[in-house]
């Protein structure tokens, strides 16, 4: 019997990044991709509704001072900690203010076996990078977006209705004689 695949976004509302090995899982050859690069590409492959924090080593690059980038991304540096350090303080935090839940709605994003064993007895889910970057692959992203996805349909003629329809496009509107003449 099979299980059905369980997505690692499942009851999540955070997520939380190593960019600094993702840089480097994602870059071409031995140039690793620039960290303004991924801010859009995980905004597109990740729902919306899910918040992301990008944590990278280090001090921070021009441009990305520890704001909010884009809506629900946050891009994060460790300064002289490691990036590992500050994802499992995040993680230690959110499991003080969840309480007795714990951080079971954090999904850490990473291939580093002893950072995942340290936010898994924390109670967040793990999710390696080779997930995040099969996401990021897809020809079609999901990204947040004005309207709906589909056009709407036209309301179905009511079978009773007589009346001539409403004609979109040029003349739609046309006034029909002149309205400066009296009426006979």
């Amino acid at each position: 019997m099979t299980r059905p695949v369980r997505s690692p976004l499942e009851g999540v509302d955070r997520v939380l990044v190593d960019g600094t090995n993702l840089r480097h899982a994602i870059g071409r050859g031995s140039t690793p991709l620039p960290a303004a690069a991924l801010v859009g590409r995980l905004r597109a492959a990740i729902p919306a509704t899910v918040g992301i924090e990008l944590v990278f080593d280090g001090p921070p690059e021009r441009g990305l001072r520890g704001e909010r980038i884009a809506s629900g991304l946050l891009v994060r540096h460790s300064g002289r900690r490691t990036a590992d350090e500050l994802i499992v303080s995040l993680t230690e935090e959110a499991r003080a203010a969840a309480g007795p839940r714990g951080a079971d709605n954090i999904l850490v994003v990473t291939d580093d076996g002893e950072l995942r064993a340290a936010v898994a007895a924390l109670g967040a889910g793990t999710a390696r990078q080779a997930w995040l970057v099969s996401r990021l692959a897809r020809e079609r992203l999901e990204s947040p977006a004005i309207g709906n996805r589909r056009s709407p349909q036209p309301p179905a003629p009511a079978e009773d209705d007589d009346r001539r329809g409403w004609r979109p496009g040029r003349g739609a509107t046309t006034k029909r004689g002149n309205p400066r003449r009296a009426r006979r």
